[in-house]
């Protein structure tokens, strides 16, 4: 079945409009409560990042919830995977993040975790859309839902972020700079790394509701690079609007993205020997990772854009380590999902066991230059049936010479096709993509 509302990452959209309105919110409150609530009466955790629209989606939730007889514990502003952590150890029926990510204050959205910590099944989320189309009963009065609020919900999670970081290690003498994107983490992270012993100098900490991602964080590292610099920092770490993504940059100020994060992490546990498995990327992941992975002897598979969709790829293998370009990372060893803050964390292990630069980890990775031009497309074509572009992607193949891809993906969020090319020389790949562009951009006219 087709669903409605749920995208590959709960429901996003923008705030106002449907289905991100406090009507629906109400509504999708009582349908996940009925759904929870199936089994037994059950606890459902709430929490949030920090745009001024979380507080109005709070309370339409948390009503419908109720309403739907099912008991309610408020986190307040706690990253994403805060709440997935403390749904499992509350051992609560599931766990809900009001956020909208990466995106600017006027977007919002709703995020579900199972009791496990883990992202739901289509099923669970199609049998929610089941209950959304009927009419809103509540339950008699004495069968109500109660709410409270953990108050020590910020403290348990910090907690829990230490316990990842080995005893015997620390990050005294270690100075960082820490962009939380005046977001979910403004008042975890930067204790994290504190009471770990690094010296912090934060910035993007003080929301108001309104400036969440607006000038720094995952998606804009500009800021992040000058600090860097100016303060002499031993790295950078930018984590987004609900802390699960991590982008982090070296002393010099280059950006450190996610394929480079992820080749880090599991090149320090393939020569420790600590590696379960191999490393899950997805379609668009540099061309660079999986060849510095293959020349380590480690498997690297591509699954489709999204970490539901790497997520899938490593429980089917049992692998452990895998992520995307824009820093969501899954460290499964570790935690049930993505975690800027824990992934950091393996980051900043890997330096001190190898007593290594950040700038110096990252080297045994070559990025290849990668360019993409977006084709507009007003109608679903399926281009592996179109012989011109099929034979243009064959010659553009040929010209890499087995170094480098080509990637033609129809966009999930936008009416064009993504036309990437991937080689080793900059400018040949600059006009292979052009060149390959016009040739689809001719077949969807």
């Amino acid at each position: 079945m087709t669903k409605k509302f749920f995208g590959t990452d709960g429901i996003r959209g923008r705030v106002g409009e449907a289905p991100i309105t406090a009507e629906f919110m109400l509504k999708l409150g009582w349908a996940s409560g009925k759904v929870f609530s199936r089994e037994d009466r059950g606890l459902i955790l709430i929490g949030k990042d920090t745009r001024v629209s979380g507080y109005m989606f709070e309370s339409a939730l948390e009503a419908g919830l109720a309403s739907a007889g099912v008991d309610v514990a408020l986190l307040g502003p706690m990253p994403t995977p805060a709440n997935a952590y403390l749904t499992r150890t509350f051992n609560a029926s599931a766990g809900i993040v009001i956020s909208a990510s990466h995106n600017a204050y006027y977007d919002n959205g709703i995020k579900f975790f199972s009791g496990s910590g883990a992202k739901l099944s289509d099923e669970v989320e199609l049998a929610i859309e089941s209950e959304l189309e009927s009419d809103m009963q509540m339950v008699a009065s004495d069968k109500i839902g109660k709410v409270s609020r953990i108050n020590d919900a910020a403290g348990r999670y910090i907690e829990f972020c230490k316990s990842c970081f080995s005893s015997q290690s620390n990050l005294r003498g270690m100075k960082i700079a820490l962009d939380c994107a005046h977001g979910a983490t403004y008042h975890i992270a930067p204790n994290v790394f504190r009471e770990l012993g690094a010296t912090v100098i934060e910035m993007g900490a003080e929301p108001d509701g309104f400036n969440i991602n607006a000038e720094g964080g995952s998606t804009k590292p500009e800021l992040l690079q000058k600090l860097v610099l100016e303060e002499r920092a031993d790295l950078g770490i930018a984590l987004d609007g609900d802390g699960d993504r991590l982008i982090m940059v070296d002393s010099a100020g280059e950006v450190v993205d996610g394929d480079e994060l992820l080749f880090i992490i599991a090149d320090a546990a393939h020569r420790s020997k600590r590696l379960s498995g191999g490393v899950v990327g997805t379609q668009m992941s540099n061309f660079g990772l999986e060849e510095a992975l293959s020349e380590r002897n480690v498997p690297f598979v591509r699954a489709a854009v999204g970490d539901r969709y790497v997520l899938a790829e490593l429980a089917k293998r049992d692998w452990v380590l895998g992520g995307e370009s824009s820093g969501h990372l899954l460290c499964l060893n570790v935690t049930t999902t993505g975690d800027g803050i824990i992934s950091a964390l393996q980051v900043l292990a890997a330096m001190l066991e190898f007593d290594s630069s950040l700038s110096e980890l990252k080297t045994g990775m070559k990025k290849y230059p990668q360019h993409m031009i977006n084709v507009a497309c007003k109608k679903k074509v399926d281009l592996g049936s179109q012989v011109a572009v099929t034979k243009a992607v064959a010659q553009t193949e040929k010209q890499l010479g087995g170094r480098g891809r080509v990637l033609l993906r129809p966009s999930g969020t936008e009416p064009v096709v993504r036309v990437m090319v991937e080689g080793e020389d900059e400018s040949t790949v600059v006009s292979l993509t052009e060149d390959l562009a016009r040739v689809v951009s001719a077949e969807l006219g």
